[in-house]
């Protein structure tokens, strides 16, 4: 089932037990303001959840994001390179930062439902 999950650091996926997209909430990019610079991993880079994936830049602050999941990136959305105000007009659509495939599904039981997420904001 493709559905929306969301870890304690901000960062949500998006897909099913094989793959799927990941991004920042728009909960993060609030607290972000407005975002100059996205930096997105390597093509097929190996990634464990929790791990330090990038950093993402605004007027006003730097913030490490960091990988729900385990698995590797089969894509990067080269749409937020160009344009990386997409993370704050489009978070949960146009602005995911990377596809993966996923190592450990039974991972996502660790992350959180919309409901439960937005009640620890």
């Amino acid at each position: 089932m493709t559905m929306y999950q969301y870890s304690a650091s901000h960062q949500y996926f998006l897909g099913n037990d094989q793959l799927g997209k990941v991004g920042v909430t728009p909960f993060a990019q609030e607290q972000l303001g407005d975002v100059v610079f996205v930096e997105l991993p390597e093509l097929g880079r190996v990634l464990k959840a929790g791990e330090l994936v990038g950093c993402i830049e605004s007027v006003k602050t730097a913030s490490e994001y960091f990988s729900p999941l385990s698995g590797v990136v089969t894509a990067v959305n080269k749409a937020v390179l160009a344009d990386s105000g997409l993370v704050n007009s489009a978070p949960l659509t146009d602005a995911w930062l990377y596809e993966m495939s996923l190592s450990a599904p039974s991972e996502r039981a660790s992350l959180m439902d919309e409901k439960t997420y937005l009640e620890t904001l």
